[in-house]
């Protein structure tokens, strides 16, 4: 084969460096964003914070320097996101738990408002026991022995973040050294004394046992107040939490010989009783937060949407490196002018970053204008083409404006994604949201005779007069989504 040199001319894109961070920004949360910068404000000098300008008025960008105007900024080279061909990112306890009792958490917090601290008037979580040292703090104050004490030490380190002890008391026996001759007996004792702490139901081994022991240390005068109800309680929790679970009462009323009233009663008092006593002692993850970058308000019959002042950092060039540059053009310093430009691009890219996102923002209320005036039943079907083709970017950039972004409305805060879902035909020929479909849904049910649940099959009957052609699968899809039990279970008396 003849070997040819061939001139040959093709188009292809080339992703510049301030292009790359263009795409990296604009896909960043809120707090994602403050840490790159962060980052960036550390390795560049001539890139800093500013709260306000010199005439107080707030800016993202301030340029203090004439030498550098705000021309120049916008000569590096510019981006194109409608060309842009970067792949679209991807966007337990029992139910007898969750249905019938109410876990609760420890979230304190303490507000410094020492006038002395540089009106600093951040929050601090306050410092609280774990579970683990409270039991142990009970115990010291305990009249026991030596060896006794020990001995339930050892079991409270078996006893997980919910409460209950984890291994059985034969596998903590084989845990022990055998010289110490610590028989059965002993166990079954020291788990008695953690039994007996506080909170109520502690050390327990299962939930049947939780519910037990809270009962058994109900005062006196609830107990006494309807012995038959509280004795059909401790009837249920010790052999039928299965039956309550599954909403068998006729299984029930059958088995214990009681009538829908006593039952009812019953219901009542199980719901008082915790089934995770180590909740209360349980830290909750701090630093999860959302952070809005997106207001919307209705002015003037419009929904219009604005951005978040708190989120857009305030960004400038130092006026100090600035001066050095002006009064030293001729000379070569590479250094500080390569930094010059990275802090310009930053300074753009971030103007670019949330001028895109309230673009798209803008476009979404557009065309959800009916959910902020009647909510999600008022969703429509959107994808994100059409918000593309409409402000005339690529489908990928959309897809990263509206992932991790969030907006306040007067409805609550929602992700961005939150407003673009599948439609459902309708007999018309028209499309119906499925937002819209899971809002009728939960409103059917929660409108639903309790005695007598609506089931799939009805649901689904009940769309169809409506208009709206759904599977039964799709309603069982959409119920499960919405957490929502099946019909048996939300059955009541």
């Amino acid at each position: 084969m003849k070997q040819s040199l061939q001139l040959k001319f093709s188009q292809n894109l080339a992703l510049t460096p301030q292009l790359q961070q263009s795409i990296r920004l604009l896909q960043l949360s809120s707090q994602e964003l403050n840490q790159e910068l962060e980052t960036i404000l550390q390795e560049n000098p001539l890139l800093e914070r500013t709260d306000k300008n010199d005439d107080g008025s707030e800016n993202i960008s301030e340029f203090v320097s004439e030498g550098f105007s705000r021309q120049e900024l916008t000569d590096s080279e510019s981006t194109t996101q409608k060309n842009e061909e970067i792949p679209t990112e991807s966007s337990s306890q029992d139910s007898l738990s969750e249905d019938y009792f109410g876990g609760s958490s420890s979230h304190r917090w303490e507000e410094n408002n020492n006038p002395d601290d540089d009106n600093d008037y951040t929050f601090q979580e306050a410092v609280a026991p774990t579970l683990r040292e409270h039991l142990i703090s009970q115990l010291k104050l305990m009249p026991l022995s030596e060896r006794d004490q020990t001995l339930s030490m050892f079991l409270v380190d078996a006893v997980n973040e919910d409460g209950y002890l984890e291994q059985s008391l034969a596998e903590l026996e084989a845990l022990l050294p055998g010289e110490l001759e610590i028989d059965m007996l002993e166990l079954e004792t020291a788990l008695k004394h953690i039994q007996h702490l506080d909170p109520p139901g502690v050390g327990a081994r299962d939930l049947s046992e939780c519910l037990m022991l809270q009962l058994q240390l109900l005062p006196k005068e609830i107990r006494d107040e309807n012995k038959n109800v509280f004795e059909l309680t401790l009837q249920i929790a010790q052999h039928h939490l299965a039956s309550l679970a599954s909403r068998d009462y006729a299984k029930l009323k059958k088995t214990l010989h009681c009538d829908d009233e006593s039952l009812r009663l019953t219901q009542q008092m199980l719901k008082q009783l915790n089934p995770r006593p180590g909740s209360d002692f349980t830290k909750l993850a701090a630093g999860h937060y959302i952070q809005h970058e997106i207001v919307v308000k209705k002015v003037r019959g419009h929904w219009l949407a604005s951005l978040n002042d708190e989120v857009v950092p305030k960004l400038r060039i130092n006026k100090l490196y600035v001066d050095i540059l002006k009064r030293n053009r001729d000379s070569s310093n590479q250094y500080l002018n390569s930094q010059m430009q990275e802090a310009k691009w930053m300074i753009k890219n971030i103007e670019q970053r949330f001028s895109t996102i309230l673009r798209v923002s803008q476009a979404i209320i557009d065309q959800q204008s009916k959910f902020f005036e009647h909510g999600e039943i008022a969703m429509r079907p959107l994808v994100l083409r059409e918000i593309a083709d409409e402000l005339n970017l690529h489908e990928s950039t959309v897809s990263r404006v509206t992932t991790r972004k969030y907006m306040l409305t007067p409805r609550g805060v929602y992700e961005l994604k939150y407003f673009f879902g599948s439609h459902v035909a309708t007999d018309t020929g028209g499309a119906c949201s499925a937002t819209a479909i899971r809002a009728l849904i939960k409103q059917m049910v929660a409108e639903e005779n309790p005695k007598k649940p609506l089931s799939d099959n009805q649901l689904t009957e009940v769309l169809s007069k409506q208009g709206i052609v759904v599977a039964r699968r799709t309603i069982a899809k959409y119920r499960e989504s919405l957490n929502i039990p099946a019909a048996n279970l939300r059955k009541s008396l």
